[in-house]
């Protein structure tokens, strides 16, 4: 070990040149994974923003004089199949009728454009939403079409500043309404939607004061909350039969309603994102197996250039394990330290790539664990052939070697 380290600080350029290959590769790969991995962490976090054993109704496709109409085009739910639900669908906790626009809302000399959404109390449940100050409002407010309203973390910013909204008068569309709470903060979510910007208020004072409505009980969406996990695809087929029936749908005929199931999107959305992290990460390696290549080349130059001192050291007593263990040392330690830097360099460009590009990125141990083991490994495969070859040379052989 030591002859082999002495070797290596004899030639430091050509070790650091030997070593770069290693380095590049094994942060590219760190990088790699933690931008899938953070790719990954990132969708769960969205879908986990919007609620958890979450099911939304929307309004389906349908047929109108031969033409099929994409999802939503026309209204098929109404606030009695939210009662329906709740009421008959046993695998159900928590259900939300909702209603969804958009309207400027001013407070004094100050306005802002935001989304209303028309809801009742579940909806909070639902979506696991709490309220930070004042109240959320009861079925009581929804049952009398109550004007009051809880703003959103940026409505309450830019129309109040720093000034305490509850029990505020704010105008909706000229209607007024009390701001009777404030919801706590929610954050972004897919497409970088503000989810803070928003203005709720009872379905009923929507309906009847705001929004467009065809019909009465109209509703845009159903939130629906399953008890847990596990039961949220009885809930989903519960709650289809029910609307089958409701609506008056044969076994031929298409739904007029489609229920999205976010832990299935989420599991989907997890699965491609490691598909992606795994294919950058593969993407990656190929500069491992290059400083591989590259350990390997400059190890065969070494045995040709120590080959009178393999003669030497043959004809004084080394065995052919110790020529070879020499090499596979020099190898391996190219390798191992070209990885730890590489670590360095790795976790680095990780945290820049963070801050320059706004990327949540998530280093793992497992990443830098495997990227180092690689390298390792790589030095072995890749110094084993040079140390061989060195291994077999014949002591008078070598001597001669000029």
């Amino acid at each position: 070990m030591k002859i082999s380290l002495r070797a290596l600080r004899a030639n430091k350029m050509r070790s650091g040149l030997t070593m770069l290959g290693m380095i590049i590769g094994v942060g590219a790969v760190i990088v790699m994974l933690a931008i899938g991995s953070g790719a990954k962490k990132k969708i769960g976090d969205n879908i986990s923003a919007i609620g958890s054993n979450l099911l939304i109704v929307v309004p389906g496709a349908v047929t109108s004089g031969g033409v099929r109409m994409s999802t939503g085009t026309r209204a098929t739910l109404t606030q009695n199949d939210a009662e329906a639900i709740k009421n008959e669908c046993p695998a159900v906790a928590e259900v939300a009728p909702v209603m969804l626009g958009g309207a400027q809302v001013v407070y004094g000399n100050q306005n802002w454009s935001t989304g209303i959404t028309g809801t009742t109390p579940g909806y909070l449940a639902a979506r696991d939403w709490g309220v930070i100050e004042g109240r959320a409002f009861s079925d009581d407010d929804v049952r009398n079409a109550a004007r009051v309203a809880l703003l959103g973390q940026t409505v309450a910013t830019n129309l109040f500043g720093g000034t305490d909204p509850i029990g505020q008068m704010i105008r909706i569309r000229n209607v007024p309404f009390k701001v009777i709470g404030l919801l706590d903060k929610k954050g972004d979510t897919f497409g970088s939607q503000d989810q803070d910007d928003t203005v709720m208020v009872p379905l009923t004072a929507a309906q009847r004061n705001l929004l467009h409505v065809h019909f009465p009980g109209q509703v845009h969406v159903i939130m629906v909350k399953g008890k847990d996990l596990v039961s949220l695809p009885d809930a989903e087929m519960q709650i289809k039969e029910l609307l089958k029936q409701r609506h008056h749908i044969g076994p031929n005929q298409d739904d007029d309603f489609t229920i999205r199931n976010l832990a299935s999107m989420l599991q989907m959305a997890e699965e491609a994102a490691s598909v992606m992290s795994l294919l950058l990460g593969v993407i990656a390696s190929v500069s491992l197996v290059v400083g591989g290549i590259g350990i390997m080349n400059i190890m065969l130059v070494s045995v040709t250039e120590r080959t009178r001192e393999i003669g030497i050291r043959m004809a004084v007593g080394a065995r052919t394990w110790d020529i070879r263990m020499q090499f596979l040392i020099e190898a391996l330690t190219l390798a191992m330290i070209g990885g730890l830097v590489g670590i360095l360099l790795g976790i680095a460009g990780a945290a820049i790539v963070s801050r320059a590009a706004e990327w949540n990125v998530n280093v793992s141990p497992f990443a830098v664990t495997l990227s180092f083991g690689v390298s390792a490994f790589i030095g072995l495969v890749f110094g084993f052939y040079p140390a061989w070859k060195a291994s077999l040379l014949h002591p008078i052989d070598a001597l001669r070697w000029e």
